[in-house]
């Protein structure tokens, strides 16, 4: 399966999604845009708070390509974060108090400087997370020893996995992830993470395999954590499911399967003004592979940039983006939807 920019889709352009977005919410199904939804709550324009997340998408480049990806990566994006980049992040991070960096992909270790940009992150004395997509760790032995290196660092992992059984994983993420992701699980458990007398953090990311909202977080979590321990040995400290956001892979997946009107519908009319207020990009600055910056990860990947004069990670200025209001669209009916959605889990 290639990535639809490899496959020259016309939705690998990020005007179309924009453009299909609005027409699907204001014509087809002739609902309220976004912005509108945040005048009647009393919440536009969105303004954000002090960054407490500095997110940074290393790269496009993936050893999946999941059905339902937002960023459309695969083994074929060639989209690299270089280390003349990582370092401007470094060198802004440094000029913050931000206590978290957030590293994300693609599969952020496929990145040829990860090691060395979470290192020199440590020696600032940063809390590093990283969204591991789990089969990276025994998809080749130069992988391996990841557990390891996350340990020794301190690393918190964050690990998608849409379900506790094969089918549902493998249908949205490709034949025989679930078996890689249960063995990579049982890897980092090996070394402590998720321990119940350990700090080492593991956490699980869910996100429906369909047209739907996730269910109730807290279900959901003592779903997992039951089946995946009695049936595998598998611990892990906490459960974010997060909802798909209708952009990229999961837009054409809606599309092409005949759930458009019904799954955007859903969104709009479960927009919930607490999950507003709570939503990541109030607290998070998106820094892309070629150093750009985004109010959040799902903006990067429609290339709505900050509203802001600064808007590389070499003019990085903290009490400048603090002016910026929140570049938002149609999109963001996904993360305002019944219980929220963030990088985090729920946000109400």
């Amino acid at each position: 399966m290639k990535s639809l920019k490899a496959s020259g889709h016309q939705l690998a352009s990020s005007a179309v999604q924009l453009q299909s977005l609005h027409d699907e919410v204001a014509d087809t199904l002739q609902l309220p845009l976004f912005h509108e939804k945040l005048q009647d709550a009393g919440l536009f324009p969105l303004l954000p708070n002090q960054p407490a997340i500095f997110q940074v998408n290393v790269g496009k480049m993936c050893n999946q390509v999941c059905k339902h990806c937002h960023v459309d990566a695969g083994p074929d994006r060639k989209e690299i974060m270089t280390r003349e980049t990582m370092q401007q992040c470094l060198d802004a991070l440094a000029k913050t108090s931000i206590a978290t960096v957030d590293l994300t992909g693609g599969a952020p270790e496929m990145n040829p400087d990860f090691r060395w940009f979470v290192e020199e992150i440590r020696k600032l004395g940063r809390h590093v997370i990283v969204r591991c997509n789990l089969t990276i760790i025994v998809a080749n032995p130069k992988y391996n020893d990841l557990p390891e290196f996350f340990r020794q660092h301190r690393v918190e992992v964050v690990s998608s996995l849409p379900f506790y059984n094969a089918d549902k994983t493998d249908r949205q993420r490709g034949k025989g992830v679930f078996s890689d992701s249960i063995k990579a699980l049982g890897m980092l458990n090996a070394v402590g993470y998720g321990q119940p007398d350990s700090d080492l953090k593991l956490n699980l990311v869910y996100n429906p395999n369909g047209a739907f909202l996730p269910g109730s977080q807290d279900s959901l979590t003592r779903q997992f954590k039951r089946v995946l321990f009695d049936e595998f040995g598998i611990v892990f400290n906490d459960l974010f499911a997060i909802t798909n956001i209708p952009i990229s892979r999961y837009l054409d997946y809606l599309i092409s399967s005949g759930n458009y009107d019904a799954y955007m519908e859903k969104l709009v009319n479960a927009f919930n003004p607490v999950a507003a207020m709570g939503v990541m990009c109030r607290d998070t600055i998106s820094i892309s592979w070629d150093g750009f910056l985004y109010d959040c990860d799902f903006n990067q990947m429609l290339d709505l940039k900050v509203a802001s004069p600064v808007q590389h990670v070499q003019n990085f200025d903290v009490d400048t983006l603090s002016q910026r209001t929140v570049v938002i669209n149609q999109h963001c009916y996904g993360c305002t939807a019944g219980a929220g959605s963030s990088c985090g889990g729920t946000t109400a």
